[in-house]
């Protein structure tokens, strides 16, 4: 089935996924390109309507991004130019943008002036929106007319005959509370879509496609984490061609505690993968031995696994293809505004794999954002305990101690990470955290426990709140559940005497902390 579709050119705004997201979450299926995409490539590809991200240069810069100098007369889909994307067209349309007397940043009151526009139809005349911007329209294009204004700055301006659309602000945020709603217009109004995005349909396709794919005898291997994306994908491709594929699940000894048994049982006995399960613990602890930067780690512990799963992988011999849980951010991730690859963290599906041992890949979820994933999950039968568990970086607890990794110290922070994970489901907040851990720090300091001075390590604590990982706020966890939390680690966890809760949001740090 050929979906419509919805291409939105990238010109580097940091909220250019966040577009997709909110495209993809009213049924619409829509990429991401650069903004150099081949003009003759989007017109053989027909899309129902063309997004212009926002962007942080100005467009009058030397080296601005643009598009094609004929862009605008060629394009025959709807245009929505955001941000950055409105700056763009005016000046390509010779309207006029300047600077801005002060960078207009957060929120904003926008009053929608009177008259029929497709955009605002249904809507207040009054919104709150989120601005981000150092320039502004201050002359139309011909053809052009305002529909909403901020005070003195132009904040949509349209030329309905061609169909072209531009907002000053953001509707792909949440701090745009009916921005979901301007851009549900632009879909369904102006491009006149239906909607025919589903996680059931998208299941039916990869099915057959995997069928169509994978040889009728070919046999296939994939590599689970415990995660989402991986199980996700093991449990498409299972569905395709069942016991023809072999899960291997390695234990590199830096997983959750007892995440390894729990788990292995789980894959067994609820979704009835077959699954190789391979302690390689000790493998791992050796090669990390005395490494202390996060890059080499997770170097160190990539080339550990393909070197586990390539002996594993020969134990079961004839296999064509290599399953990865690969998600559409990462494609998105790999490949650089300006067109240069740039390289995933990595940390990310070890890349190394398909070379080593000639295989070729499938990634039946390249096409998917994290929240589409786990509705497919759920769709397929996958348990609440895999589809609503945080996310866990791919080298684990290795880049959740800082400073050299020993078996003593993995057991320090897996009994305090549970205690964390317990206690925020004994106080019903798991599920509205995005990501809860906790990290061991390489310093000891003073304490008095009973009537003993001590000199232990410190644990940190990171709980944070996100929609997508992009960006992310410190949770405001319940003062209790952190008291409790802290007594708790401190009482039953020898060894550790300091107990302190990490308040940055990212940006400027990141969710990790290496």
């Amino acid at each position: 089935m050929q979906h419509e579709l919805i291409l939105i050119l990238d010109f580097g705004s940091q909220y250019t996924q966040l577009i997709a997201r909110r495209v993809r979450e009213q049924g619409v299926y829509c990429e991401i390109v650069p903004f150099h995409y081949d003009l003759d490539k989007i017109l053989e590809r027909r899309p129902r309507g063309v997004i212009l991200s926002g962007g942080p240069n100005s467009v009058y810069e030397e080296d601005a991004p643009q598009v094609a100098t004929d862009f605008y007369d060629r394009i025959d889909a709807p245009v929505l130019g955001i941000c950055y994307g409105m700056q763009l067209l005016a000046k390509d349309l010779r309207g006029a943008v300047s600077p801005s007397d002060k960078r207009e940043y957060g929120h904003a009151k926008m009053k929608v002036l009177s008259g029929h526009t497709e955009l605002f139809a249904e809507l207040p005349f009054e919104l709150d929106v989120w601005m981000s911007h150092g320039d502004h329209v201050t002359a139309l294009p011909e053809g052009f007319h305002q529909t909403a204004t901020t005070g003195d700055v132009v904040t949509a301006i349209e030329n309905p005959a061609r169909r072209i659309f531009a907002v000053q602000f953001h509707p792909e945020v949440a701090h745009t509370p009916l921005g979901r709603e301007v851009l549900r217009n632009f879909l369904f109004n102006v491009c006149e879509c239906r909607g025919d995005w589903t996680s059931a349909q998208f299941i039916t396709e990869e099915v057959e496609k995997l069928r169509a794919t994978i040889g009728p005898d070919e046999r296939v291997v994939c590599g689970l984490s415990g995660g989402v994306d991986s199980t996700v994908a093991a449990c498409l491709v299972h569905e395709a061609i069942g016991d023809r594929q072999t899960c291997i699940f390695v234990n590199n000894g830096l997983l959750r505690a007892d995440e390894f048994e729990t788990t292995l049982k789980l894959y067994r006995e609820k979704l009835h993968l077959n699954v190789v399960g391979v302690d390689a613990s000790e493998d791992f602890y050796a090669v990390l031995k005395g490494i202390t930067d996060p890059e080499q780690k997770r170097k160190a512990i990539g080339a550990k696994f393909i070197d586990v799963f390539d002996a594993e992988a020969h134990k079961i011999g004839g296999a064509k293809w290599l399953v990865q849980g690969t998600l559409y951010p990462d494609v998105i991730e790999s490949v650089s505004l300006r067109g240069a690859s740039v390289t995933i963290k990595s940390h990310h599906n070890v890349g190394g794999l398909p070379e080593k041992m000639n295989l070729k890949l499938i990634e039946p979820l390249r096409e998917l954002f994290k929240d589409e994933v786990r509705a497919i999950g759920k769709d397929l039968g996958v348990p609440a305990e895999i589809l609503e568990r945080h996310p866990f970086p791919g080298p684990g607890l290795g880049v959740r101690i800082l400073g050299d990794i020993t078996p003593d110290k993995v057991a320090l922070l897996q009994k305090a990470d549970r205690i964390f994970i317990e206690e925020l489901h004994n106080f019903g907040v798991y599920n509205d955290v995005w990501q809860a851990f906790a990290v061991l720090l390489p310093i000891h300091s003073v304490g008095v426990q009973g009537d003993f001075r001590t000199y232990d390590r410190a644990i940190a604590l990171r709980a944070v709140t996100s929609t997508d990982g992009m960006t992310a706020d410190w949770a405001r966890v319940p003062f209790d559940l952190l008291q409790k939390v802290s007594s708790r680690i401190t009482a039953e966890i020898r060894g550790i005497n300091r107990v302190v809760y990490d308040v940055s949001s990212k940006p400027p740090s990141t969710i990790e902390w290496e």
